[in-house]
């Protein structure tokens, strides 16, 4: 399991993703379709048409990390384009949520965890 600080901000790409991109493919789609800078130390969460595998872009000052996942069994629970936004800014628990396989959808914070943001 990876673990996230609470501080660290994270988009994910609603658009499905082609797979076979690498550093510069991934770094280009997070310039050109979130519009965002790769090196503003912000994780950028991107996965396939089907959602069985993600991968995961981030600057840490020296360099650019490049992390995959691929799922033996089963789907992520993969955010859906509703407005016609192109990312969805999610907290550091969310993206572990995400990633260990828990479903979202429907899922809030409690009143007692609510956070400043």
């Amino acid at each position: 399991m990876l673990s996230f600080t609470g501080a660290l901000r994270v988009f994910v790409a609603l658009e499905a993703c082609d797979m076979r991109k690498g550093f510069n493919g991934l770094s280009g789609m997070v310039a050109t379709k979130l519009n965002e800078d790769v090196q503003s130390g912000a994780l950028f969460v991107f996965s396939n048409r089907s959602h069985t595998r993600l991968k995961i872009i981030y600057w840490d000052g020296s360099g650019l990390w490049l992390m995959a996942k691929r799922l033996e069994k089963g789907t992520f629970s993969w955010p859906k384009d509703t407005d016609g936004k192109t990312k969805l800014a999610l907290r550091a628990e969310a993206l572990a949520m995400l990633t260990d396989g828990v479903d979202l959808r429907g899922g809030r914070m409690r009143p007692w965890y609510q956070r400043e943001a």
